[in-house]
């Protein structure tokens, strides 16, 4: 996020880095506008920040100042903005307009829409009411304690350290802080290791989610491409050589959104990379169970040599194996770090709810057999998602992830957010691939379709995308559609 300096304020040159060129769109005035309110909805620019003077962003934009004038009048006419007499003009959130992040969240209301928002999936039926009986004594046993565990409870950090020793990398309990979800866990990570203005490496794209930790954290970060093929190890290399990040946060299992599995050597030259740099390494595997194609890869941290291991951070999660709505994740860190996280943490929730821990462990307890249906039906999934793309849009492409949740589709041009607005009409929630990018604009000719619903309901989803873009959409040419409402 662009956040403010001590007096709230927001740069110029900062501003008009993130805004098209106004040279290049018409009506320029309207383009801006567009792209200042999509920076406050999803989080790049912070409500009650004071925008540049109408004079200094229109030297910095290279326009005139009427035109910068104009914009903040359509800011505040849309409730993006208010001014204050001799205090100059501040950000808002428009009373009824909900945040990027938080609306990609929210289920939908309406029946017939169709959620590829979201890469997650449900319980299978009957799991939970099974679940909740088995746990049911251990529940009335620790209701007879204050029930406080800010390093997580004892036997459920007990398992998860046991699945990793499984897996192939020796961890006791001590190793491990268990968090409500993974993104609880980076947020932790980045308030203790990490100041305002350092630098963070990561994939581009990536987890939408983790890039707004990292702006709110008001991290620089340096990004590595991602592509349909994979890292170039190369290109991640020089970047740690040449920015000494003081973090980096990578996905290498089933990469979000690429599907991408980081092969065995890249991930050793990667730990030397990061070891030569000296900072932290965050290794997101909240997907790694999800193998289809595949075996499932063992923790990158069990690649590591002794020296190499203290600067390393494992994050896992049970939302994409199990349910999201459980909210429980952990990382696996050197003990002395996960106190440390303990001792943050106890600031915003001083642990988590203990009915839902007892739940997950049961659910661990239990996870081969869940996965191993799970996977079954992702594979049936993504084979019928395919074929629907292939029969009634054989234009875009994409390569079968050998795991995961989605697919990274190439549309051929930069249509995406077009065909997102236009398809809510026809009953279809979905993102377009900007927000997965570091920076704004990018990925415009992708989408990320989930394969997390039935076969019936993925084809029908298509269907419905192939009926918007037969109607037709407006032409992009890379730049932003001259609508107001973002």
């Amino acid at each position: 996020m662009v956040d403010a300096t001590v007096d709230r304020s927001l740069g110029s040159r900062r501003l008009a880095a993130l805004l098209p060129d106004p040279a290049g769109v018409r009506p320029a005035y309207r383009h801006l506008a567009r792209a200042i309110s999509e920076l406050i909805l999803d989080g790049r620019v912070a409500p009650h920040v004071r925008l540049p003077a109408e004079r200094d962003l229109a030297a910095a934009l290279n326009t005139s100042r009427t035109t910068v004038t104009a914009v903040y009048d359509l800011l505040r006419e849309g409730g993006y903005a208010h001014s204050r007499q001799g205090a100059g003009t501040w950000t808002a959130l428009p009373e009824g307009r909900t945040p990027t992040g938080v609306r990609r969240l929210l289920a939908t209301a309406e029946d017939s829409v169709i959620d590829l928002a979201r890469a997650a999936q449900g319980l299978p039926e009957g799991v939970l009411p099974d679940a909740l009986a088995r746990i049911a004594p251990r529940l009335a046993e620790h209701a007879e304690t204050p029930g406080y565990h800010p390093y997580g409870l004892p036997e459920l950090r007990a398992a998860v350290a046991e699945r990793y020793t499984r897996r192939g990398l020796t961890t006791v309990p001590d190793q491990i802080l268990v968090t409500s979800g993974a993104q609880h866990a980076l947020t932790l990570v980045l308030a203790l290791l990490c100041r305002p203005g350092d630098r963070v490496l990561t994939e581009n794209p990536t987890y939408p989610n983790a890039l707004e930790a990292m702006r709110r954290a008001r991290l620089r970060t340096v990004a590595v491409p991602v592509t349909d093929t994979g890292w170039d190890i190369e290109v991640v290399e020089s970047s740690f050589t040449q920015a000494v990040p003081q973090l980096a946060y990578l996905i290498p299992d089933f990469h979000n959104p690429t599907g991408c599995l980081m092969p065995e050597e890249e991930r050793v030259r990667v730990l030397r990379a990061a070891r030569r740099s000296g900072g932290w390494l965050v290794v997101d595997e909240t997907l790694a169970e999800l193998a289809l194609d595949v075996p499932a890869p063992p923790p990158l941290a069990s690649l590591a040599a002794r020296g190499e291991a203290g600067q390393l951070i494992t994050v896992g999660s049970m939302s994409k194996t199990h349910w999201a709505g459980l909210r429980i994740g952990w990382l696996r860190a050197p003990a002395r770090l996960v106190t440390e996280l303990a001792g943050q943490r106890v600031a915003n929730d001083m642990g988590g709810p203990v009915l839902d821990q007892l739940l997950a462990l049961d659910l661990l307890d239990r996870a081969d057999d869940l996965l191993t249906g799970r996977l079954e039906r992702l594979r049936a999934q993504r084979a019928a998602l395919a074929d629907a793309l292939a029969e009634h849009l054989p234009g875009w492409n994409w390569r079968l992830p050998p795991g995961g949740l989605s697919l990274w589709v190439d549309l051929g041009e930069p249509v995406a957010a077009a065909l997102a607005e236009r398809a809510l009409g026809k009953g279809v929630r979905i993102e377009s691939g900007s927000c997965f990018a570091t920076d704004p604009g990018v990925f415009e000719q992708r989408l990320r379709i989930p394969y997390t619903t039935g076969p019936g309901t993925l084809r029908e989803a298509v269907r419905r995308m192939a009926a918007v873009l037969a109607e037709g959409l407006p032409a992009a040419k890379g730049e932003r559609r001259p609508l107001w409402v973002a």
